[in-house]
């Protein structure tokens, strides 16, 4: 199904055959190369374990998109998503990026993959100026991290769709940020700019912004696989005026991070299905 509503892909030609680089196979980078890929991005796609382990989604995603390793994603990519958690971001080759426009996607949450830091949990400074530290030379932009999975490509829609969502994003450098725009609206989304990485704490988990705006509700008492079908719809669309007002309205989280404890059931339940199946192919 292509993910901006059944309309045809970009042609290639538009495109001058920008490359996006994807650093994690999981289902968030997964989500990520299939919508590039719909627009008619070549995608070049690298894991923790090795091109050979994914060539399975290689084959899935069709001849735009080739495995690599880190290096060659980072090479290859003139944006390169971090599809990571944010846990494994000391072991990102930080010297590696210098020059790159980077749209990370990570999010902050206390304790999961056992990472916790006090200097986040502080609010002394946000989890992407972190990364921008560890990647010094690179263009970091925050962005296509507020939104599930699940919901990225449901939510996606052409230019002119009365469905078409906002995404914000944030960062330092302005002809960064301008890629990254271009890119998500080519994608399907209308973008809003929050600010800098320092104001980046205006979308991160706990905030309005974050998560439930692009989810459906599930009506009470619906519970099995018609929960799950319903979930994995769109959600309603934000325009970008609301999208503006949330951010401009947002409260710094207390406890800063993101938890799992407020996930709906039908939520993990899809994550522990598709992640399980996502294994065994592998």
């Amino acid at each position: 199904m292509n993910p901006v509503g059944g309309h045809r892909p970009l042609r290639k030609t538009i495109l001058m055959t920008r490359t996006i680089g994807i650093i994690g196979s999981g289902l968030v980078g997964k989500a990520v190369a299939h919508l590039a890929i719909a627009a008619g991005y070549d995608v070049v796609i690298s894991n923790s374990r090795g091109p050979d382990t994914i060539s399975a989604l290689v084959q899935e995603l069709g001849p735009l998109a080739r495995a690599g390793t880190v290096d060659d994603v980072i090479a290859a990519g003139d944006i390169v998503t971090l599809s990571v958690p944010l846990a494994s971001f000391e072991r990102l080759p930080a010297d590696k990026f210098a020059g790159k426009v980077v749209l990370d996607q990570t999010n902050y949450y206390p304790g999961m993959g056992g990472f916790h830091r006090t200097d986040l949990d502080k609010g002394e400074l946000t989890s992407s100026e972190l990364l921008q530290r560890h990647l010094r030379g690179a263009k970091l932009v925050k962005g296509l991290h507020n939104l599930s999975w699940i919901h990225m490509e449901s939510n996606a829609r052409p230019k002119g769709d009365a469905a078409r969502t906002t995404l914000p994003i944030a960062g330092d450098d302005a002809a960064a940020k301008g890629a990254v725009t271009s890119f998500l609206e080519t994608i399907g989304y209308h973008v809003v700019d929050a600010g800098s990485l320092a104001d980046s704490w205006r979308i991160e988990p706990g905030t309005p912004i974050y998560f439930w705006r692009y989810a459906p509700v599930v009506p009470e008492g619906v519970s099995g696989d018609e929960a799950k079908e319903i979930y994995q719809q769109r959600g309603e669309p934000v325009s970008p005026a609301e999208a503006r007002t949330l951010i401009d309205e947002a409260v710094r989280p207390s406890p800063i991070g993101g938890t799992l404890e407020g996930m709906p059931q039908v939520h993990v339940d899809l994550f522990l299905e598709q992640a399980s199946a996502d294994t065994v192919r592998r």
